[in-house]
């Protein structure tokens, strides 16, 4: 699972709704081991299966983001339920590296997952832990951080927008990028071997 890399803004599989888990296997342990190791690699506090190019309804958290800091979480087929209160902050996205911007969310969330043992998560969050579940929850679905963002607060950042269309067009035309066609095959690999 070495292969496993996080891809980037406007890669296809970040925008791809992805399906509930029904089976846990010695490979998705694997998988879920090298997202946690690619997060720390990249500075992150979450990173979900959309962003290495999987299919699947899962993410990782470590708050600390630091290996052997912190309290290492995955959620598998999570559910966001009752929404309290608003807060705004600023997000960025391992999948979007160095641009940030202003997002308003639920303060407080009630979420259910299950980990990799099978054991539900049942629990009311906030604060920043709320945040990243509803981060990465997101991705889940397709949506990324710059959807939340007001109209002027995204227009302050589409100039960088930009540049990774422009450099993932570029990487597609040199064929270091799989076209639509191969990463849909891929994509389907997955949801049938484990959706």
């Amino acid at each position: 699972m070495n292969e496993l890399e996080i891809i980037f803004y406007p890669h296809p599989t970040l925008r791809h709704v992805s399906k509930p888990i029904r089976k846990v296997d010695a490979d998705l342990k694997k998988i879920v081991a090298r997202m946690f190791e690619l997060m720390y690699e990249h500075k992150g506090i979450g990173l979900a299966a959309n962003q290495v190019d999987l299919p699947l309804q899962l993410f990782v958290i470590n708050l600390e983001g630091q290996k052997d800091e912190g309290e290492e979480l995955v959620f598998i087929n999570p559910v966001i339920s009752q929404p309290k209160g608003t807060t705004t902050a600023e997000e960025g996205c391992l999948s979007i590296p160095q641009v940030y911007g202003k997002v308003t969310r639920p303060e407080s969330v009630h979420v259910k997952a299950y980990n990799l043992q099978g054991e539900a998560f049942d629990h009311r969050v906030d604060g920043l832990f709320a945040r990243a579940i509803q981060h990465e929850t997101d991705h889940l679905q397709g949506v990324l951080f710059p959807d939340r963002m007001t109209d002027n607060e995204r227009n302050m950042i589409d100039g960088e927008l930009e540049d990774f269309r422009i450099d993932f067009e570029s990487r597609r035309r040199t064929g270091s990028q799989p076209d639509d066609e191969a990463i849909q095959k891929r994509l389907a690999e997955f949801e049938a071997r484990y959706c």
